[in-house]
């Protein structure tokens, strides 16, 4: 068996692992044939030129081709709130209503996509750049029944150390809010069987005319800004699927991932009036 693949620290970055265990996989294969003319010192010499050349024109194949990146993770809502079930069932619903709503996205820390990156450290990060949400989204929220008005929360009101929703509940009370929208994305790529991580490096040219998808699940939390209090959850997930040859570029890639970003997010609007009605018929007074 062939030993694992030690890539320079260079080249480590440029190329993805599994490229390497290809190239490996060639090495070890011209390295079989090779036994089958040790005995002539011609044909070994130009067996060796012929198998350096190869590789040289694999490697120089492989640093230009195209890669694309992974945007960062998802951070799960229940972590970011008071874990002790006694505080937990001791909460009760304190907002106002009509209500005043913040809003903030949230991912897994230190998040980055082709494009944007996030806001703060600790346990979670704040994006505060729309990139799949529009004006109209949240015009469309600000007119259901019992909202008095909806903001977002930007980097003036936020601290940079994010550790809990508690952060986000004291920069929602400088907004006079009373309840606090989070949502965030969780976004997977894969080709063919394969499914790539966050952060992780796709190399194009290596698809090998598979079919690639985007899957994206877009889940929101409406917490008491007093209490945090939990009101409700909603979700939606949508996927877009295609022939590989569209991943010729990074724009392709990441226009793939936004397209079916804000196809999970319009689907996450009329989940969001439903909760929003059902919050009102339990908690809102007549």
């Amino acid at each position: 068996m062939a030993p694992r693949p030690t890539p320079l620290p260079l080249l480590n970055r440029l190329i993805p692992y599994d490229v390497w265990v290809f190239i490996w996989g060639f090495v070890a294969g011209a390295g079989a044939s090779q036994k089958f003319i040790n005995g002539d010192s011609y044909l070994l010499n130009r067996f060796n030129r012929i198998v350096r050349g190869a590789m040289s024109l694999l490697l120089l194949a492989v640093i230009g081709c195209a890669s694309y990146t992974t945007p960062g993770g998802t951070v799960q809502l229940s972590e970011l709130a008071d874990a002790d079930i006694n505080a937990l069932l001791s909460k009760q619903p304190a907002a106002n209503f009509p209500a005043n709503i913040s809003v903030a996205r949230v991912q897994a820390p230190g998040y980055q996509s082709y494009r944007m990156d996030s806001y703060g450290t600790g346990r979670y990060s704040v994006v505060t750049t729309r990139e799949v949400e529009t004006d109209a989204d949240f015009e469309r929220l600000a007119k259901l029944p019992q909202v008095a008005g909806i903001a977002p929360l930007n980097r003036i009101l936020l601290p940079t150390q994010l550790d809990s929703i508690k952060a986000l509940r004291e920069a929602s009370a400088r907004l006079r809010a009373d309840i606090l929208m989070i949502y965030t994305f969780d976004t997977s790529f894969h080709a063919g069987e394969q499914k790539f991580a966050p952060l992780n490096v796709i190399s194009l040219g290596f698809l090998n005319n598979k079919e690639v998808s985007v899957s994206t699940t877009v889940s929101v939390a409406f917490f008491d800004v007093r209490t945090e209090y939990l009101f409700g959850l909603a979700e939606a997930t949508a996927k877009e699927s295609k022939h590989s040859s569209v991943w010729s570029t990074e724009d392709a890639v990441d226009d793939m991932r936004v397209a079916t970003e804000v196809a999970a997010f319009q689907k996450l609007l009329p989940e969001i009036e439903k909760t929003w009605q059902g919050i009102l018929g339990q908690y809102a007074k007549p």
